[in-house]
């Protein structure tokens, strides 16, 4: 087996970095706040946790990784038959299209917030959307050429988010903690580590050398991590916990990213416009690499069963259910994030790789029981999630009480 170069694990483990940075990291501050800084640095870390053991797994699965035309759904429809296969075809279309809703409300309701205008909340995202799907359409090109310069321009524009942010932080919500609001974090958490499908082509890349693979995910996903707990800490301490539409109980309540409340608090020279940038960059790389992967899997899905694969059928049935649906619920970022999360995503980079574990690992073994413990885990936030969406677990931000009491007026 041929051996990776150092340069080439960097250049992959930063590439996974860059596939985590996306809504997520605009998303987390805003469900974790109100659950406190502590619960939320705990929920960070486990979740980073998970989420790089599960990709490790998938790492493994030779049939997945070496094969340059398998995909999910044939990888797990051999593995685990039928129920497999469709299972993780509807994972697939609840993530694919969950995020590209996400994208189009996140980025649309940070124009409609930052620049008052007099044209209609919907004009901001049709047009984001033309841009998007038109950069998409050219995607594969764009980030083989752009990615070093849209990786600068990111981490750039966070840098000098996370320095202005700084000087506005305070210690006055550090005492505050609510374990029981937390679990609502987690899809969203789920989310932010999320980079899973780019692993077969990060294998390859590496020449399939175990060693330089677990270090560009180890290390990937370790910087991802630190950008997170960096943005949370400092968004956290920066912005009040409730009262007024500067808090995070507001932005939280009115599905807003970080980047809006943040705006509307922070009022030097340039920190809109930074904000901004940062956030279209972050989304539309993502929407790009998304955005391509749906096209693939509807053409896939329309060729296999329909016997047609004209981009005159696949187009439309990539992007006009994730344009109707952000026109329709516009409000509907953090909603868009917790579906793809904590059902898609979840069932897909969580659960699916536990069960892997159980199916091939000898009775009474460490590895069977870490499935267990994979399923077990996943399985606990995707009942917490399906509960909250049909209604019959409501979890509520309880921070009113305790900033009466602890924060001064």
């Amino acid at each position: 087996m041929q051996k990776a170069t150092t340069q080439a694990t960097i250049t992959n483990a930063l590439v996974v970095t860059g596939n985590m940075v996306g809504a997520g990291i605009l998303a987390l501050p805003v469900n974790l706040g109100p659950a406190g800084l502590l619960p939320a640095l705990c929920a960070i870390a486990f979740m980073w946790c998970l989420m790089t053991w599960t990709a490790l797994i998938y790492s493994e699965q030779k049939s997945l990784v070496q094969n340059e035309t398998a995909d999910l759904p044939t990888f797990f429809g051999a593995e685990l038959g039928p129920a497999g296969k469709w299972v993780s075809i509807a994972a697939n279309l609840i993530i694919l299209y969950g995020v590209l809703v996400a994208y189009l409300a996140g980025v649309s309701s940070i124009i409609n917030h930052l620049f008052a205008t007099s044209l209609p909340d919907w004009v901001s995202m049709v047009a984001y959307f033309a841009f998007a799907t038109l950069m998409t359409s050219f995607g594969a090109a764009v980030m083989a050429r752009g990615n070093a310069l849209l990786m600068i321009l990111m981490w750039g524009t966070f840098g000098a988010l996370v320095f202005m942010t700084i000087p506005n932080m305070s210690n006055q919500n550090l005492g505050f903690a609510d374990w029981t609001f937390l679990p609502t974090a987690l899809p969203v958490l789920i989310t932010a580590f999320h980079f899973h499908n780019i692993i077969p082509t990060i294998c390859r890349s590496l020449k399939q050398d175990r060693k330089a693979i677990r270090t560009a995910i180890v290390g990937g996903t370790f910087l991802g991590l630190f950008m997170n707990v960096i943005w949370v800490i400092v968004v956290c301490l920066a912005l009040p916990l409730a009262g007024g539409d500067m808090s995070e109980v507001y932005a939280y309540k009115h599905n807003l990213p970080a980047t809006i409340p943040l705006a509307e608090m922070i009022t030097t020279p340039g920190f809109m416009q930074i904000g901004l940038v940062f956030s279209i960059v972050a989304m539309t790389t993502s929407f790009m690499a998304n955005g391509t992967a749906l096209l693939s899997f509807i053409r896939d899905l329309t060729s296999t069963y329909l016997n047609i694969s004209k981009m005159s059928l696949v187009w439309p049935l990539a992007f006009l259910p994730p344009l109707a649906v952000g026109i329709f619920y516009p409000d509907v970022f953090l909603i868009a994030l917790n579906i793809a999360g904590g059902l898609g995503e979840n069932i897909l980079f969580g659960i699916l790789p536990g069960v892997l574990l159980i199916r091939y690992s000898a009775a009474g073994s460490l590895r069977k029981k870490s499935g267990w413990f994979l399923v077990a885990a996943f399985g606990a936030v995707l009942l917490i999630e399906l509960g909250q969406e049909f209604g019959l677990l409501t979890i509520s931000p309880h921070v009113e009480s305790w900033t009466a009491k602890h924060v001064p007026n």
